[in-house]
């Protein structure tokens, strides 16, 4: 039997957090959801308000022989603006803030060196703020949020457009 391993991560939108993440080879599966919080079994409304404590997350299920978690962390850090404390691109809030949250030792050893690579980079001139935690319940959003950028590619890609995240990524990363 294979051993597949998690990896959760939060980014602001989980919308957005998918994607980048689900064209790889050794990623099995994608969820979006939402940890970190005190109330169980939250929903979408919950977690918007930000009274349920919860970050919104993707936790990612993947072959560690085929994928390893630091290329996930090199796929995380190039998605987010690791120095805002006030959420992620247009989406303010505590719920939009960025988290890795571990699952093992190894993983916690790897987010932290991979923080201090991109702290030392000079790729940014503030503080990288991003959190790792360790991996807290996890809740599965409501289906309507699983793969939107495939089942709403039209409100996927409006709401990439307007929140800035695709002009960051290129500003910072390069990347198209």
């Amino acid at each position: 039997m294979e051993k597949f391993e998690k990896a959760t991560f939060a980014g602001g939108c989980f919308w957005c957090m998918v994607k980048p993440f689900d064209q790889w080879d050794g990623v099995e599966r994608i969820v979006s959801g939402y940890s970190g919080g005190t109330l169980v079994n939250p929903t979408y409304e919950d977690v918007k308000t930000g009274k349920s404590g919860h970050y919104e997350v993707v936790q990612i299920t993947f072959d560690p022989q085929i994928m390893s978690y630091e290329k996930l962390l090199e796929i995380y850090w190039q998605q987010i603006d690791p120095t805002d404390a006030a959420g992620q691109f247009h989406d303010r809030g505590d719920s939009y803030r960025t988290v890795i949250f571990y699952h093992s030792e190894s993983q916690r050893i790897a987010a932290e060196k991979s923080k201090e690579k991109l702290a030392t980079s000079g790729k940014f001139n503030k503080p990288i703020i991003t959190e790792i935690k360790p991996a807290a319940t996890f809740y599965p959003a409501e289906d309507y949020h699983q793969d939107f950028y495939k089942k709403n590619e039209a409100d996927y890609l409006a709401d990439r457009e307007k929140s800035g995240r695709d002009e960051f990524i290129q500003k910072h990363w390069g990347i198209k």
